[in-house]
């Protein structure tokens, strides 16, 4: 596929979109990026409103032989919105619309562009409940949440993106508009098209509408942070509460160098001592949330708690979850050039999983900030670095490639809910094998025979594998 656009490209956009195009400098800054701060520089932006728009645009691509890139908040972190030199952004937040909301059938309907938290809060209203809960919901959208399968805070309980995906309109990479899954909560049709979608980072299909299942909002919430001497103990604590058949809707872990970040940046105070916490929550009934809490409690003080502080109000629960929210911006605030992966480990072996994390960051002499979602294994790894400096970057290079090896060792996976993007794909050969990787290549071409939608992205640049 050739690259770039040409003028007659130009015109026939323009034919479609009118003032929804743009190849002024300034918006094509603003598409080249995402919260990975790499960048591509795109020709061109579109803002697409509907499914027809985004059916012409990709049958032009193929035509006229430019890559389309969709784009929804740019929140992810490895990079799957970061476009192709020359290609064309495909804007959908416009496609904002929650179309329906069925109470009978417990679904929604809804258009890519729509806010996580939107979505959340307008179905609560009904009584109803979303409960993917990625700590971007409030600015991360639902199509770029089933690109990536986001995970969050309640996957432990509850799952994560692609357990409530039940039906999709998407676009091809041939430019077929195509219907997947269905308005049931069984089928067992053909292939699962639809979950192949849900995880594929844009490089299958464009996803113009999902319908998602919702279940009954949760009665009632109980809440506690349990403090600890060592990241080693959170995470015994943690594998002893699932080993008891405990399970809180969310389980989320922080380091004493996390602690320590957020406490400079936010002036949190904690408990002489505290090198861990762990921010317990569940849900259900009145009486069954306050049992099921105090189980939780007494595990973690079985566990070598050096403290707990349970909510006594809504206010206490929104501190506790604000220092959960405040753990991203409070690192970039005190190291910009962080390089930050999520590893996820069988949860019996995260206590290993930090012991050589913090045994690799010791040897490379960097500092490392790990915060999780500790109840389904999820580790988010931090390499705190200068990027001016060489043998920094080096080290955070070297550390990161013995952190995937290791996670491998242990039964891990290289990605629990970022994707493999642009920043992982040198290293996806080291969970997918051979066999494996050549018919994901395969599905590729079958989707996408040109190669239009998001090229660079998942797969290594050699096809050694």
């Amino acid at each position: 596929m050739k690259s770039g656009l040409s003028g007659e490209a130009v015109g026939k956009l323009q034919g479609i979109f009118g003032e929804r195009l743009s190849t002024e400098r300034e918006d094509t800054l603003v598409a080249g990026s995402d919260a990975t701060k790499r960048f591509g520089m795109p020709a061109a932006v579109v803002w697409v409103i509907s499914a027809e728009e985004v059916v012409k645009l990709v049958k032009l691509a193929n035509e006229a032989g430019f890559a389309v890139v969709p784009r929804g908040a740019a929140s992810g972190l490895t990079g799957g919105a970061v476009p192709a030199a020359g290609s064309v952004v495909a804007d959908l937040s416009r496609m904002d619309r929650i179309i329906e909301i069925d109470r009978e059938n417990l679904t929604a309907l809804v258009e890519p562009g729509v806010v996580v938290s939107t979505l959340q809060n307008e179905v609560e209203k009904v009584g109803l409940f979303y409960p993917p809960d990625p700590a971007s919901n409030e600015f991360s959208t639902i199509g770029g949440n089933i690109a990536e399968c986001a995970g969050g805070l309640r996957a432990l309980k509850y799952g994560v993106t692609r357990d409530y995906v039940i039906e999709l309109e998407a676009v091809t990479g041939a430019g077929d508009l195509i219907h997947t899954g269905s308005n049931t909560i069984k089928s067992v049709t053909g292939y699962d098209v639809t979950r192949l979608i849900v995880g594929s980072e844009g490089t299958l299909a464009i996803i113009t509408k999902a319908r998602l299942k919702l279940i009954p909002l949760p009665e009632s919430l109980a809440t506690a942070v349990a403090f600890f001497s060592s990241a080693h103990a959170a995470g015994e604590a943690v594998s002893r509460m699932i080993s008891e058949r405990i399970l809180p809707r969310a389980l989320e872990f922080m380091d004493g160098k996390t602690m320590e970040v957020i406490a400079k940046a936010k002036g949190y105070k904690f408990p002489a001592g505290s090198a861990a916490l762990l921010i317990i929550e569940v849900d259900g009934g009145a009486a069954q949330a306050a049992a099921d809490l105090k189980r939780a409690v007494d595990a973690a003080r079985r566990m070598g708690a050096i403290g707990i502080e349970e909510a006594q109000s809504a206010a206490d629960r929104e501190r506790f979850w604000s220092m959960r929210k405040q753990v991203s911006p409070s690192l970039y605030a005190v190291s910009r050039d962080r390089v930050n992966e999520d590893i996820c480990v069988p949860r019996n072996r995260i206590p290993d999983a930090l012991d050589a994390i913090a045994e690799i960051a010791k040897r490379h002499g960097l500092a490392v900030a790990n915060f999780a979602h500790a109840g389904d294994g999820n580790i988010h790894v931090n390499f705190l670095l200068d990027a001016t400096k060489p043998e920094q970057v080096k080290a955070a290079e070297e550390s990161v490639d013995e952190v995937f090896r290791k996670t491998m060792e242990l039964g891990g996976t290289l990605s629990g809910e970022h994707g493999i993007g642009l920043t992982k794909k040198r290293f996806l050969g080291y969970e997918v094998a051979p066999v494996e990787m050549r018919l994901m290549r395969e599905l590729k071409r079958v989707f996408d025979p040109r190669g239009v939608l998001n090229p660079g992205k998942m797969f290594p640049e050699k096809a050694e594998d």
